[in-house]
């Protein structure tokens, strides 16, 4: 039987801190899912995994695929810091993954936009934030 990690261990803060992120990660999520939702589009995935990677919110309106990445910051420049080149390639991959794997959706374009969600609960959605090449 293990006994519970004392608040004194190393690493305690870090996950304190790490489960605290995902939380506020998961209801920046839900908040978003809901604004689409209003909006009229049909969420078609929450949290897809892939082999290269996993795509936050997939949703759909009127023959648009959007593939949403929620970020959940103090401020829009602290989550712009977080979409570096890297994340957007693999986002990018994510999706044509996502693509192959659910040959059912039916689209006739696509892009990829990021929602900062603050800590006011205000968000700020930056519509084809960025391309595949």
């Amino acid at each position: 039987m293990t006994s519970p990690v004392p608040p004194s261990s190393p690493g305690w803060r870090r996950r304190a801190v790490g489960r605290r992120s995902h939380h506020r990660g998961l209801e920046a999520e839900r908040k978003v899912m809901d604004h689409l939702r209003a909006e009229g589009w049909t969420i078609l995935a929450h949290r897809a995994r892939t082999a290269w990677g996993e795509i936050d919110i997939v949703a759909i309106r009127d023959g648009l695929l959007v593939f949403t990445e929620v970020k959940a910051r103090a401020s829009i420049m602290q989550a712009g810091d977080a979409i570096s080149p890297r994340t957007m390639q693999r986002l990018m991959n994510a999706a044509q993954g996502l693509c192959m794997l659910n040959a059912g959706w039916v689209y006739d374009g696509m892009r990829f936009d990021v929602v900062v969600v603050l800590p006011d609960g205000h968000m700020h959605r930056i519509e084809d934030a960025f391309r595949m090449e």
